[in-house]
């Protein structure tokens, strides 16, 4: 299989690149390739759909940091898989501090593909337990969200359980190629936590990594999903 691995930094995906330059016996079964698409849906909806024009994969791999709603749940270093997204800041705050999106406004259709009940559902389920992680919603912004109401809101709307700033666009390039894919997500930080001392980057970029790794293992001992 081709099996891109993505992420918006390379700082996300960087040590899966040494693991696999060192073992020689995984590119026997599959052909893997590293594609960075910036930070943001903007950046990533149109390096992704570019490098998927020149390179289809057969399985795409979303590998990033998030931040967690759930502290007690989903703490820093957790990884988690993502079986749905929603997209969290396309649409309008109402005078009376109220956040309809672009479904709630009837300028789309919650079920017009690729999106069903107003959400970007990962129908892989196969996937999933392959690398047995809980599966979660997440929400996608073009921000990280810190303000106390606009996160009141976000729950409120969308019971998520993470944050990212790139997944829904994943979810919606993949989706609407008809490529299989996976997203997988280290909490870094509680949503809301503005002291980035308290972020625990370096634990959540190396948990993600050791989830990577188990899941290239696990994909090298067949040659299909």
């Amino acid at each position: 299989m081709k099996i891109a691995l993505i992420a918006a930094t390379w700082q996300e995906i960087a040590p899966i690149q040494d693991y696999l330059s060192e073992r020689l016996y995984l590119k026997n079964h599959h052909q893997f390739s590293l594609w960075v698409t910036g930070v943001g849906l903007v950046n990533t909806t149109y390096n992704l759909t570019k490098k998927i024009a020149i390179e289809k994969p057969d399985l795409a791999i979303q590998a990033g940091i998030a931040g967690s709603f759930q502290p007690l749940v989903y703490s820093p270093g957790d990884v988690v898989a993502v079986k749905e997204e929603v997209m969290g800041d396309l649409g309008v705050m109402e005078g009376n501090d109220t956040w309809n999106d672009i479904f709630d406004l009837k300028l789309a259709d919650p079920n017009l593909f690729p999106f069903k009940s107003s959400k970007l559902p990962n129908p892989h389920i196969k996937l999933f337990q392959k690398i047995n992680l809980p599966v979660v919603r997440a929400v996608s912004v073009n921000e990280i969200s810190t303000n106390p109401k606009r996160i009141h809101q976000l729950i409120e709307q969308y019971a998520p359980a993470v944050e990212s700033m790139e997944g829904a666009a994943f979810h919606y390039v993949c989706l609407s190629e008809s490529i299989p894919f996976i997203q997988i997500r280290s909490i870094s930080n509680r949503i809301g936590e503005r002291d980035k001392s308290l972020w625990q980057l370096t634990k959540a970029i190396e948990n993600l990594q050791n989830t990577l790794i188990s899941l290239i293992n696990k994909l090298a001992e067949s040659n299909h999903l």
